[in-house]
């Protein structure tokens, strides 16, 4: 198994420093989107203007980073998708997407253009596709795999 890891894991000091800083970073910054912004915008009882708007200029700061940082890079560190990617995919992806709290509007994801392809980029990968198959219940009865208990149950 640990090769497997490796296999998405630099080797390379300074490459796997700035890939681990990235991966980081995704559990630092990833509550106040989930968390945070998710919570006040899509889920509370009350729909309190404060929250959702400081959560959401932090959630557009976020998105800048993301942007800026993917305008000279193909992927967040560079050249080659890495474990860094698959960590802040099902959140920055899904948001910029359209996947989530249905709020690709109010947050203007589409001016984040870097973070755009990036994430349609992400999604295209045959990998990527399946895995997110994985537990799903809801959607079309094809694209939902609730159980998984070998690779052949992706098939």
């Amino acid at each position: 198994m640990q090769e497997a890891a490796e296999a998405f894991l630099p080797s390379e000091s300074a490459a796997r420093a700035e890939c681990m800083s990235w991966l980081f970073w995704q559990i630092g910054s990833g509550p106040f989107l989930g968390g945070g912004f998710g919570h006040f915008y899509a889920y509370a009882p009350q729909k309190l203007e404060y929250p959702i708007n400081r959560y959401a200029m932090e959630v557009k700061r976020q998105l800048d980073v993301l942007d800026r940082n993917l305008a000279s890079r193909r992927y967040l560190c560079g050249a080659d998708y890495n474990i860094a990617d698959m960590a802040n995919y099902p959140w920055y992806g899904a948001l910029v997407e359209g996947k989530l709290y249905d709020a690709a509007d109010f947050l203007d994801v589409k001016s984040y253009t870097n973070v755009v392809r990036w994430a349609q980029e992400i999604s295209a990968r045959p990998a990527v596709q399946r895995g997110q198959r994985v537990n799903r219940i809801w959607g079309d009865e094809e694209d939902q795999l609730p159980e998984r208990h070998a690779a052949s149950d992706l098939d």
